[in-house]
């Protein structure tokens, strides 16, 4: 694959605590540059990044972030307020105490509540990989297909670890039709983002990507 084509599958993201508008108003400049499939930013600046790029870039933002364990009257409201500012897309954390308690409906129905919150636009899950066993991993490939979510994501960014090539191939071996894959969290390099896409991966949740190419 050429770094082109690597480059419009991803999410050109920044989420860090520190960021600052200029961060985030240069991440869409590099975004419309490289035809990037999204800007991944904080729920804070999507209204002013709705106005700047208008409509020119897809705008990402992120739901019960990162811990996912606010309530989810709390990631409804969230999920809203960002479609009223401008979002096409949403990534929500899932309540990892909840699955690990096992209770799998109260999972599912968060979910479901959150698609049916954005309407036609894009539903990811991120599912925090690194806290989970392969049967949780699998088990969440379940019931985000059940909950009709668009993507399964494997991490934040701001836990223990990220992507791994194993956990990709794993959730694409496991979700049902129509749902994909989105890897995140610590790809560094052309050569790994392509190998994860190779195992599945439809959408890739980086910054670094966009810095090397520019680098170039």
């Amino acid at each position: 694959m050429t770094h082109e084509e690597i480059l419009r599958k991803v999410d050109h993201t920044v989420l860090a605590q520190t960021s600052t508008w200029e961060e985030i108003r240069q991440l869409c400049d590099d975004a419309m540059r490289y035809h990037t499939a999204s800007i991944c930013i904080p729920p804070c600046f999507v209204r002013k990044a709705c106005s700047y790029l208008k409509g020119r870039v897809r705008i990402a933002t992120v739901v019960g972030f990162p811990n996912g364990n606010t309530t989810t009257d709390t990631k409804v409201f969230e999920t809203e307020e960002a479609i009223l500012n401008g979002a096409d897309e949403i990534d929500m954390v899932i309540n990892i105490g909840a699955l690990k308690e096992k209770d799998y409906d109260y999972v599912e129905n968060e979910i479901s509540e959150l698609k049916e919150a954005v309407g036609g636009r894009i539903l990811k899950v991120i599912i925090e990989t690194c806290f989970l066993t392969e049967e949780e991993k699998i088990k969440m490939c379940q019931l985000v297909t059940a909950a009709g979510a668009d993507y399964i994501k494997t991490s934040t960014g701001f836990a223990t670890g990220g992507a791994t090539f194993e956990d990709v191939k794993l959730l694409a071996e496991h979700v049902g039709e129509g749902v994909g894959v989105k890897a995140s969290g610590g790809i560094s390099s052309f050569e790994d983002a392509e190998k994860m896409i190779e195992l599945g991966a439809g959408r890739l949740g980086t910054s670094r990507l966009v810095k090397l190419e520019k680098a170039k």
